[in-house]
C-alpha cells in the first residue's frame, strides 16, 4: 500500500499537530479495538485470539527496524523494558546520558546508583565527545522529545564501540518515521503509542543476543515461559531461549490494535513516511522564516503561541518553554498552514 492510499484511512480533525504526544489510530487498529472490546463486554471466550495480536505486533515490529523477530521481547512501557538491562550493569559501572534526556531512559539508570553506578550527562551536541573508556554504557534517545532533535546515531555507536560500551536507544520519538540501523544498538527500546499510532500499553525491546545473556528475567511470568499455554502452573523454570524470556502478558487491547497499526506502518514503508512528515515540518519551519531541518518534531519561539493555537484549534504541546509541533502520515499541508495563519495572527 502506497502512502496515499494508506493515508485515506485516517480522519483527524484538523490541527492535529501532537503526534509526539501521542500517534492517531487507522481506521483498521479502532476497528480491531471497538470488535475486541464487544467481544470481552459480551463475554465472548476470545482472549486467545486477542493475546495472538501479541505475535503479530512483534514480528510487524521486527520487520520495522530490520531486526531477527527472535530478538524482540514485548511490554508495556519503556522503563520497564529497561529496567532489567539497567540491572544487569555491574557495580561501579558508569552509564553516558543526554542531559535534556525523557526520564523513562534516565530513571532506570538513576535507580542503580545505590548499586555504585554513575549516571554522567552532558548536552547532546557533546555526547559523542563525552565517551571514554570510563564509559560503559551510553544511552539516549534517537530524536528527542523536548524539542525534536536527531542525535548522530553512527557517530554515537562508533564511539561507543571504540571504548567497548554499550547502547541502549529510546526510539520511542523515531520508530515509524525515521530510518535507522536498529541491529547496531544492544538495546532498542520504543514506546508503541506515538509514531507507531499503537494504543498506549504497548511497548517493544530490541535486545541484542550478547546483552541478553548478561540479563535476569526478574519479571518473568507466565507468557515468557518457552511455551506459554503449557507453563500455567508448578515448576521447574521453562523460560523462552530468545528475547522473549523478557516478555510480560500482553494488555489484550493494547496489542489488538498495536498489531493492524504495525502491520500498515511497516506495509508503507519508514522512508516514504519520513519523506511526507519532514516535508511538513520544513513547511511549517519556512513559513517561521526558520531554515529547514531534519525532524518531524519541530519547536519554535513565538509569543503567545499556545493561546493563539488554540484559538484556531490547532492541537500542539509545549516542552522545554517552546511550541513543539509533530507532523506525521495523517498531518497535511492544511494543518501546516492552519497553524501558521493562527501564530500570525
Amino acid at each position: 500500500m502506497d502512502l496515499d492510499e494508506a493515508r485515506k484511512l485516517w480522519q483527524p480533525k484538523p490541527g492535529w499537530l501532537n503526534t509526539a504526544s501521542f500517534g492517531l489510530p487507522a481506521e483498521p487498529t479502532l476497528t480491531a479495538v471497538q470488535n475486541a472490546l464487544t467481544e470481552w463486554r459480551d463475554g465472548e471466550n476470545a482472549w486467545e485470539r486477542w493475546g495472538d495480536t501479541a505475535d503479530r505486533s512483534r514480528t510487524a515490529f521486527a520487520r520495522l527496524l530490520g531486526v531477527p523477530v527472535a530478538d524482540v521481547a514485548i511490554g508495556s512501557v519503556v522503563s520497564q523494558l529497561l529496567a532489567p538491562v539497567a540491572a544487569s550493569l555491574p557495580a561501579g559501572a558508569t552509564v553516558l546520558v543526554p542531559e535534556v534526556e525523557f526520564t523513562s531512559n534516565l530513571f532506570p539508570w538513576l535507580a542503580q546508583e545505590q548499586r555504585g553506578v554513575t549516571v554522567r550527562t552532558v548536552p547532546l551536541e557533546r555526547l559523542v565527545d563525552a565517551v571514554d573508556a570510563d564509559t560503559d554504557l551510553v544511552a539516549f534517545s534517537l530524536v528527542q522529545s523536548a524539542d525534536g532533535r536527531v542525535a548522530p546515531y553512527d557517530d554515537i555507536v562508533a564511539a561507543a564501540r571504540a571504548h567497548d560500551a554499550l547502547v541502549s536507544v529510546d526510539a520511542t520519538q523515531a520508530c515509524g518515521w525515521l530510518p535507522f540501523d536498529a541491529s547496531r544498538a544492544d538495546a532498542v527500546v520504543v514506546g508503541a503509542y506515538k509514531w507507531l499510532t499503537a494504543p498506549r500499553g504497548a511497548a517493544f525491546a530490541y535486545l541484542a543476543p550478547a546483552l541478553r545473556d548478561r540479563m535476569r528475567p526478574d519479571a518473568a511470568g507466565w507468557y515468557a515461559a518457552e511455551d506459554p499455554h503449557s507453563s500455567y502452573y508448578g515448576p521447574p523454570l521453562r523460560l523462552a531461549a530468545d528475547a522473549r524470556r523478557f516478555d510480560i502478558s500482553p494488555a489484550w487491547f493494547c496489542y489488538v490494535g498495536a498489531a493492524p497499526a504495525l502491520e500498515l506502518l511497516a506495509e508503507i514503508g519508514t522512508p516514504a513516511i519520513r519523506a511526507h512528515d519532514v516535508a511538513l515540518a520544513n513547511r511549517f519551519l519556512t513559513g517561521l522564516g526558520q531554515p529547514p531541518g531534519d525532524s518531524a518534531i519541530v519547536t519554535v519561539d513565538v509569543p503567545g503561541a499556545q493561546e493563539k493555537l488554540d484559538r484556531a484549534g490547532v492541537r500542539a504541546a509545549v516542552r522545554a518553554g517552546r511550541v513543539r509541533a509533530s507532523f506525521h502520515l495523517y498531518s497535511t499541508e492544511e494543518d501546516v498552514d492552519l497553524a501558521l495563519d493562527a501564530l500570525a495572527g
